[in-house]
């Protein structure tokens, strides 16, 4: 059996390690092949293009990008077209892997799209894109079957495999034992997982974790950096702040960052959803260009009130959540700080995170495994 794969971000390369080795505990031989992570290659993937490379941001701003993609992609159906896998799996990246599944089925090549695009948030025409892209729809949130089912494309609810792999109990107190942290109180700052995020994003948190290391004596933030390539970024951001001393910096394990903490202050993205996971109140933050912005708002893209994953899953919206204009260091402190001061608060929110926990916990990577085999060997 070979499966080939395009994974766009760390997240995608997380899924797509985690369908690899399901897949091999029934086909111990089969043949995975594309644009693979560090993850996918370590599960045995042939990485024939970095998945880093799909790691674009916003909508105006990957337009310098966009000859390079195009080549990529072209190159990929070149390739898969004179030797085809047994099915073809995209793993998020919609903008890119949507286009290469449609070409991919064209001829004859089977395909599904793992991780449905954020119809339901925003552009929810592309709902006819993915009926035309791809076999089956693998769904990692509970309401989005629901929207396939509505137009005739076989969608699968799969869970979340971070749901899967997050404790029962999350044992702070070990966390923070096993980082040598020692102040009264921890925050864990996520800035992202990509080079736009950190530039737009990480300054505003790290300005934000400035005011609050200003204002509490024993405060400590941790930061897992997603890849090496971001860390040097993410250094100086921390240094120009003059917080070098109250920083500590990890080579990834952001479960273990967050853990730790008694608030977590993110970029909005996966990572919140993650955080929510573990239990853990949090703070959320994001910015795009303001161009990219602007067509947003001024085409009526969005459809949602709530942007972050958690306060989409939950009856109502737990995570603070500073967007665009409002994402000020100033805001985004002062609800660090309000959760820091309510541990009463705190509970609750850790509480309803257990329950979601629970609700998104599927065996994601075995469910997933065997509706990519059902047809591959259909």
């Amino acid at each position: 059996m070979r499966i080939g794969l395009v994974a766009g971000e760390s997240s995608g390369d997380l899924l797509s390690a985690g369908l690899i080795r399901a897949i091999k505990v029934r086909y111990p031989d089969a043949i995975f092949e594309g644009v693979a992570g560090p993850e996918m290659v370590a599960a045995g993937c042939d990485q024939w293009e970095p998945a880093e490379s799909l790691a674009v941001y916003g909508l105006v701003e990957p337009l310098a990008q966009l000859p390079r993609l195009l080549r990529l992609r072209k190159s990929l159906v070149k390739r898969w077209r004179e030797s085809p896998p047994d099915v073809f799996v995209g793993i998020d990246a919609p903008d890119f892997n949507l286009v290469l599944e449609k070409k991919l089925r064209t001829f004859g090549i089977k395909t599904v799209h793992y991780v449905s695009p954020s119809i339901w948030a925003w552009r929810a025409g592309r709902i006819k894109t993915v009926q035309a892209a791809a076999d089956k729809v693998l769904c990692i949130l509970p309401f989005e079957k629901s929207l396939y089912d509505d137009v005739d494309v076989e969608a699968i609810f799969v869970g979340h495999p971070k749901a899967d792999a997050a404790p029962d109990n999350v044992d702070q107190a070990a966390a923070r034992q096993a980082l040598g942290l020692s102040a009264d109180e921890v925050v864990a700052v996520l800035p992202g997982s990509r080079r736009g995020e950190i530039a737009r994003v990480g300054e505003i948190l790290v300005d934000a974790a400035a005011i609050l290391a200003s204002a509490r004596a024993s405060i400590q933030f941790v930061t897992p950096v997603a890849t090496p390539a971001l860390r040097a970024a993410i250094e100086a951001r921390i240094t120009a702040a003059g917080l070098s001393d109250k920083f500590m910096l990890l080579d990834g394990d952001s479960q273990l960052a967050m853990s730790a903490a008694d608030v977590v202050m993110l970029a909005s993205g996966t990572a919140a959803l993650e955080s929510a996971l573990l239990g853990k109140p949090t703070v959320a933050a994001y910015r795009v260009g303001r161009i990219s912005w602007a067509i947003v708002v001024q085409m009526g893209m969005l459809k949602l009130t709530h942007y972050t994953l958690p306060n989409l899953l939950t009856e109502e919206p737990l995570v603070p959540e500073f967007i665009q204009d409002r994402a000020k260091p100033e805001k985004i402190a002062l609800a660090v700080s309000r959760l820091l001061d309510d541990p009463n608060q705190r509970q609750m929110i850790s509480d309803r995170f257990a329950r979601l926990r629970v609700e998104l916990a599927q065996n994601t990577d075995q469910r997933a495994a065997d509706a990519v085999i059902e047809l591959a060997i259909k």
